[in-house]
């Protein structure tokens, strides 16, 4: 997997089952408006900021992270911090794909909203988004159960990641 788009962060916390690194491949991702940007740089910083990342039966870490389309399947390679190989886990797509797809129609219709409606209808759409997001942080969390273990907010955050993959289109 090629790199270049990273956020990292030391490891001050003494915690090894967290991410300080993720790097989203280059050649899976496309440029974007800035309401896709935005969201994408956010992402990885509340990831950073705060997860609990862990790959089943490894007890090193801190880790890096490094996300990329690969074949039509989500790709994470995981590294510790020393740069030792950890897994490379390719994710089947197949069982985000109503809802990535959902989550997309609903974002473009908040990203409208919050220019020409009012308070309570750009609630109202932000509530779909904030479930749909939460749906499919919900089988993300289900599909890594035995490979990687995470929280709600880590597959919430990694979800936008796997969206922002999406919008190359």
């Amino acid at each position: 997997m090629s790199t270049d788009s990273s956020q990292s962060a030391g490891s001050a916390t003494g915690r090894t089952g967290r991410l300080v690194e993720v790097t989203l491949d280059e050649a899976s991702i496309a440029r974007s408006t800035a309401d896709v940007e935005h969201e994408r740089a956010v992402a990885i910083y509340d990831l950073i900021a705060d997860n609990e990342f862990q790959p089943v039966g490894h007890t090193g870490g801190p880790y890096r992270l490094k996300i990329a389309m690969v074949e039509n399947r989500l790709g994470l390679e995981i590294v510790t911090t020393e740069g030792e190989a950890v897994m490379i886990h390719l994710l089947s797509l197949t069982p985000f794909r109503r809802v990535v797809k959902d989550y997309f129609m609903i974002c473009e219709s908040y990203y409208t909203a919050i220019r020409k409606s009012t308070p309570s209808q750009i609630e109202a759409i932000d509530m779909g988004r904030r479930g749909l997001h939460n749906e499919g942080s919900q089988i993300l969390l289900d599909r890594l159960a035995d490979k990687i273990t995470v929280d709600f907010q880590t597959a919430r955050r990694l979800f936008t990641l796997i969206c922002a993959l999406h919008w190359k289109g």
